[in-house]
């Protein structure tokens, strides 16, 4: 017969896919410091040792590091999607940053339309929350502080959609976007109307969420996006005539010698 026995779980095994579920579903995000030793042994209600062997366990598959005299750290493993010397192509050429906002803009559809139809009670609190500080920040006229819960907004947004593959290759991408690898998100929030326009474009995204219109979630997701590649190919352009003015003007100054 192909029955086996029954082996009891190793307590440190249930600590480990514990810990492991919550890498997977985005709840401790990449660097972040775990609680101290003391402390997660007294959540987990285990022995010391006991803990050290899940922490040990977690290690060797590379999902968190730990540093002597610092902790234990969730590992560095959204940028292990991209190789550094891709990246770096990726920051010289602007057919990435198309591409990258075409990818964007199929993806975070997608997202939006199923954060509309799966997104819970506690999903539209967070991403609604963010959507009132947007509002509050847009007054204040603060770039810096707009850029950030942009950032925020599009990734509870992914996070409502529940879907795990989708979380963590999104979060890849937000990653290489706050570190300048395509563009500044503050260059889009510089002037008034630019700011207005982009603030009435993430209320319709949010309306559409709450309102449970996936369709319109969607839609208004890709009318956003598409309305920043427009904003970078102007400025593209701008940035092309202005340099050729600039050197018009630098060969007539040299004539006049």
């Amino acid at each position: 017969m192909p029955f086996q026995k029954i082996e009891p779980e190793k307590i440190s095994s249930s600590i480990t896919h514990q810990i492991e579920q919550l890498i997977l579903r985005g709840v401790l995000h990449p660097g972040e410091r775990l609680p101290s030793e003391r402390e997660l042994a007294a959540r987990f209600e285990v022995s010391r040792p006991t803990l050290r062997d899940a922490l040990a366990d977690l290690e060797e598959q590379g999902l968190i590091v730990t540093r002597p005299g610092s902790g234990a750290f969730v590992a560095q493993v959204l940028g292990s999607a991209f190789a550094p010397a891709l990246v770096a192509l990726f920051s010289k050429h602007d057919e990435a940053f198309f591409d990258y906002l075409s990818f964007r803009r199929d993806l975070e559809g997608m997202a939006a339309e199923r954060a509309a139809e799966f997104a819970n009670e506690t999903d539209i609190a967070v991403i609604t929350s963010i959507f009132n500080r947007m509002e509050i920040a847009h007054e204040k006229r603060n770039p810096t502080e707009e850029a950030k819960l942009d950032a925020e907004f599009h990734s509870a947004i992914v996070e409502a959609a529940h879907n795990v593959v989708m979380l963590h290759m999104m979060r890849s991408m937000f990653e290489m976007l706050q570190a300048g690898v395509f563009y500044n998100r503050q260059i889009l929030f510089g002037t008034r109307s630019t700011r207005d326009q982009l603030l009435d474009q993430h209320r319709a995204i949010f309306n559409a969420i709450i309102g449970r219109d996936p369709d319109g979630a969607r839609s208004a997701v890709e009318a956003h996006l598409g309305f920043i590649e427009e904003m970078m190919h102007r400025r593209a352009h701008d940035s092309r005539n202005d340099e050729a003015a600039k050197q018009r003007f630098a060969h007539e100054q040299e004539r006049k010698k």
